[in-house]
């Protein structure tokens, strides 16, 4: 199944996919809701196909709720999010892979079979990485940071980018509220005093690598 609010994009992955011999795309869904609903009523899927940001609710929070309904269920993230910011805490989500959507459709296609043969898909640079991190022993970054909730980390990082919270709004498909309320929430959580801080915050870790 393939999840992703842009319906041109979703049927050039099914194109892909179905090219493939051993491969049907069985359903699309544009948000997560309709994602859930088809799930719900019935289930020959093997792989779900999921993008990071949707229209209704982030894909960290689908996945949850699919994981809910059928825990075993396989998800790729398939985004046009950095992986470097965002693979592992995929992972950590319950995802079993992370593709860019800059990718070619071969490493596509090879990204699906590897997660249903049962294991996990990163880029070999994210895995280099991630091992790096494991041999030298380098510590996570600041903990408060696992506080923040998926919708919450992606605000952080659309700041961090540069982004005002208008072109945020826009770009997550919420209203201004929302953006500012998350906005609030993260400078609670990380002990922020105000939105110039938030911004030297968020800046320091994209400059950083963290985000």
């Amino acid at each position: 199944m393939l999840v992703d609010d842009h319906a041109m994009l979703r049927h050039g992955m099914a194109m892909l996919i179905n090219m493939e011999p051993d491969m049907e795309v069985f359903a699309e869904a544009g948000d997560g809701n309709e994602a859930l609903a088809i799930l719900k009523k019935n289930n020959p899927v093997d792989i779900v196909l999921l993008d990071v940001t949707l229209k209704t609710i982030s894909g960290f929070e689908v996945i949850k709720s699919m994981h809910i309904q059928i825990p075993a269920l396989p998800v790729l993230f398939v985004s046009m999010h950095d992986e470097a910011v965002y693979a592992e805490r995929a992972l950590r989500a319950g995802a079993r892979g992370y593709v860019m959507k800059q990718e070619p459709g071969e490493v596509l296609v090879t990204a699906i079979r590897e997660v249903l043969k049962g294991n996990i898909y990163l880029s070999k640079q994210m895995q280099a990485k991630l091992l790096n991190r494991i041999a030298t022993g380098n510590p996570e970054p600041e903990q408060l940071i696992n506080s923040l909730t998926p919708s919450e980390f992606e605000v952080l990082h659309l700041i961090g980018s540069g982004h005002s919270s208008q072109e945020i709004a826009r770009l997550l498909c919420r209203s201004i509220k929302t953006i500012e309320t998350h906005r609030f929430n993260i400078r609670t959580k990380l002990n922020l005093k105000d939105g110039a801080d938030l911004i030297r915050y968020a800046t320091r870790w994209i400059s950083e690598g963290h985000l």
